[in-house]
């Protein structure tokens, strides 16, 4: 499975995604940026997209929600203990409440992986970010970097909302 991602205006990703009815695409927006993702076993429909295998995936992706994508540098000979511990790490999420499906991306042509979760909304997220789970799972990963130094650089977040198309039709 792989997942491919292309940035636009918001008008013109939703109007590729329209022409594709049948593709697993998510078009999610945050105050800077859009960008329209593909899930697919195939070729994507995108011309010049950022490219990524799914290597661990929970939970189905749906048309509404709240993303958060934590975007993670990892030196070539750290990937294997980042998918390993990471994958681990994540089975804590699964089970909270709000959460709704989760990925991680495995970069095909740079250094940097994208971890997704999505969620019913922000306040479920921030929930998350909140609770003791996730406190205790992100000091283990600080702890394991600071001892085998598999980052290439410093990792980031970037946010989106999805809309539903019913609620966007319905205003």
């Amino acid at each position: 499975m792989y997942t491919y991602i292309t940035t636009g205006t918001y008008y013109f990703l939703k109007k590729l995604e329209e022409q594709h009815p049948d593709e697993c695409m998510l078009l999610m927006q945050n105050a800077e940026t859009a960008l329209l993702w593909h899930e697919t076993k195939g070729a994507t429909v995108f011309q010049s997209p950022r490219k990524y295998e799914v290597i661990h995936s929970s939970g189905q992706l749906e048309k509404k929600g709240f993303i958060a994508c934590n975007h993670v540098p990892v030196r070539e000979e750290g990937r294997p203990v980042f998918e390993f511990k990471f994958t681990e790490r994540m089975k804590k999420v699964e089970s909270f409440p709000g959460f709704t499906a989760f990925r991680l991306l495995r970069p095909l042509s740079n250094d940097t992986y994208i971890v997704m979760t999505m969620w019913r909304d922000e306040e479920a997220y921030k929930d998350w970010k909140q609770s003791s789970s996730f406190v205790e799972s992100h000091s283990k990963a600080l702890q394991s970097a600071e001892s085998t130094s598999v980052f290439s650089g410093p990792s980031y977040v970037s946010v989106f909302v999805l809309e539903d198309k019913k609620e966007e039709d319905a205003d």
